[in-house]
């Protein structure tokens, strides 16, 4: 389906002629002077230089029409800045600006934590500079050594330092000769005793204090807190139909019921917890 959809699009862009070096010129005079026609025409009859730029990039995690797509964005916006005073064909001076949309989307695309474009690239740079000052100077690069090469403040250096990252798989075998992972040494945060004891710790104080009242009132906070564990929290009206009672005797006893909880459990919490 691709393929087809992309031969298509060849097809009805193979119209639009390619035009003269003078032609360009007429064109970037009248954009200038504010002819959106002018600057469609030179979009659409460039359209096949963005295809045989799409065609570079051989790789199977994009869709090439997806790629097109981004390459016409960047074709839009050089034709919208073309000036006849750059005295340089368009195709030139559109090449960059393809280029750059193209390998934005395929960075991001393909990259497994997705970064704002500017950030991305500032992490390329760094990169960049990281290994050629390696090279020179046979160590790792400091953030101020980076900084001063680069020509970015400092603080700016050590903010984009935070942004870069490493992807390693779970499975991935320890250096230290045994047979655990990567995985095998992560933390289980799923799983806490701490949090379980004190859970059920909760559970028994409430319990307890339900004894103390009345049958009705352990019966709305019975219903109305779940302890039934159903899907459906009871609601006021469900609960008054099962007790006979209107909905708001249930949200009075409700609230006479807390209170005599909170009560006994200022009282007596000593006896709660022994």
């Amino acid at each position: 389906m691709e393929k087809e959809m992309f031969e298509s699009y060849v097809s009805q862009i193979q119209k639009y002629p390619l035009l003269t070096a003078d032609e360009e010129q007429e064109l970037a005079k009248k954009i200038e002077a504010g002819d959106k026609a002018a600057c469609t025409r030179l979009v659409n009859c460039n359209l096949r230089l963005v295809v045989s730029i799409a065609h570079r990039f051989n790789t199977t995690k994009v869709c090439v029409m997806d790629l097109v797509q981004e390459g016409n964005i960047g074709l839009m916006t050089a034709a919208a800045k073309f000036q006849s005073s750059f005295k340089t064909r368009f195709s030139t001076y559109a090449y960059s600006w393809i280029m750059q949309y193209m390998l934005r989307y395929i960075n991001n695309r393909c990259a497994m934590i997705t970064l704002p474009h500017r950030k991305d690239e500032m992490i390329r740079r760094v990169e960049a500079a990281q290994a050629y000052l390696f090279q020179q100077t046979g160590h790792e690069a400091t953030s101020a050594e980076l900084a001063l090469y680069l020509g970015v403040p400092e603080e700016q250096m050590r903010r984009v330092m935070v942004y870069s990252y490493s992807i390693s798989s779970l499975d991935t075998d320890c250096s230290d000769g045994s047979m655990m992972t990567v995985g095998d040494l992560l933390a289980d945060t799923t799983f806490s005793p701490e949090t379980i004891l004190m859970t059920e710790e909760k559970k028994r104080i409430i319990r307890l204090l339900m004894t103390n009242l009345p049958e009705n009132e352990q019966k709305v906070i019975w219903y109305r807190f779940n302890f039934d564990n159903e899907v459906h929290t009871k609601t006021l009206r469900e609960i008054s139909d099962l007790l006979g009672v209107s909905a708001e005797t249930v949200r009075q006893t409700e609230l006479r019921a807390l209170r005599h909880m909170r009560a006994a459990m200022e009282q007596d919490e000593e006896a709660l917890t022994a």
